[in-house]
């Protein structure tokens, strides 16, 4: 718990405008992945198609119905730096397979390239946290 906090304190004091508006647009953009994959679900499904290789028990619908919500509330909640950590943590496993997925399957580099720099925005935003112009500050400073 310590960690955290120091690691709070220090983000808080290191806090620019250009590192909120990059949470912003990670918020942004996770949310519309999410409504594409809503709005595309076949898409999804033939991302996911690699894994039904080693799917015996109808995990492929689990992943189906986990990672379009997922990506639309983490966005939103990354979007407006509230629990951003948490929601970050659950964007992680969804980032990670992204990137294995592309080499079991069929290489797309357009999707390995954004699932690894949001990955790697992801991990920043984890241990950064999400800043002085948060909601997460709002609410820490109304106690």
């Amino acid at each position: 718990m310590n960690n955290v906090k120091s690691l709070n304190k220090w983000a808080n004091s290191h806090t620019y405008l250009p590192v909120d508006l990059l949470r912003m647009a990670l918020g942004v953009f996770l949310f519309m992945k999410g409504v594409y994959f809503v709005s595309n679900v076949q898409y999804l499904v033939d991302l996911l198609s690699p894994i039904d290789k080693f799917d015996k028990f109808g995990g492929g619908m689990f992943l189906v119905h986990y990672i379009a919500p997922a990506h639309m509330i983490g966005g939103i909640l990354i979007f407006f730096g509230l629990l951003t950590r948490w929601a970050i943590i659950a964007q992680l496993p969804i980032l990670i397979c992204a990137i294995i997925i592309n080499f079991m399957g069929h290489m797309h580099q357009q999707n390995l390239l954004l699932a690894v720099v949001t990955l790697g925005i992801c991990i920043f935003f984890a241990i950064y946290g999400s800043g002085k112009n948060s909601a997460d500050y709002y609410f820490k400073m109304e106690k």
